[in-house]
């Protein structure tokens, strides 16, 4: 079954790979058909044309996926705005709404990862070895994150030096190439909803 994506990164931005590589954990028949807009306001302004270039090229079904807050944070978002304005521009194409579901993660993608806190620890013990890795925190209710992105670089500071950041593009796919199930990233009710998008199964 071949599936189209919208994300609001770049061709190389973490949400891509890492969504490529749970989709394929969910189900590894699924095709991946992924377009990039960049950002939030090129996806809201772009998504009708582009859900139908998806469409006329054979997806079954398109999933447009975004984060609730804006790499900036410049302003307080708003998921129920951001889903009214994605229909808008929807409809304006004339897109059967039927084949489309939007997944709005809170916050950010990386709230996905620490869902995981075993994924992590193993990942930041790949950077360490030989040396042994801290406590890395558990989160039973991800999506509650406040700024999950600074989070991350704040537990790989503390694990490995103030020098390390967490660079997205480079290591939330190493993150979640680490996650072996879905027990404890299904705490995260956007991604529940993602799965079930994607598969039609409750996680």
């Amino acid at each position: 079954m071949k599936i189209g994506f919208i994300f609001e990164c770049g061709p190389n931005g973490a949400d891509v790979h890492v969504s490529k590589y749970l989709v394929k954990k969910l189900d590894p028949d699924i095709e991946f058909i992924p377009i990039t807009l960049d950002n939030k306001k090129k996806l809201i302004e772009g998504c009708g044309k582009n859900a139908n270039l998806l469409l006329e090229s054979g997806c079954v079904k398109i999933i447009i996926v975004w984060d609730l807050y804006p790499p900036w944070r410049d302003e307080k978002p708003c998921r129920h705005q951001d889903r009214e304005s994605i229909l808008d521009c929807l409809k304006a194409e004339n897109i059967d709404l039927n084949r489309v579901s939007l997944v709005c993660i809170c916050e950010e993608l990386e709230a996905w990862l620490l869902a995981d806190h075993r994924a992590v620890q193993d990942m930041i013990a790949d950077l360490k070895y030989p040396h042994p890795v801290g406590k890395v925190p558990k989160f039973k209710k991800p999506d509650s994150i406040s700024k999950p992105k600074i989070r991350l670089t704040k537990i790989f500071n503390q694990e490995i030096g103030k020098h390390r950041r967490y660079i997205d593009y480079q290591d939330a796919i190493k993150i979640a190439q680490n996650i072996t199930d879905f027990n404890k990233i299904k705490n995260s009710e956007s991604f529940r909803r993602f799965a079930l998008k994607v598969t039609g199964i409750t996680l």
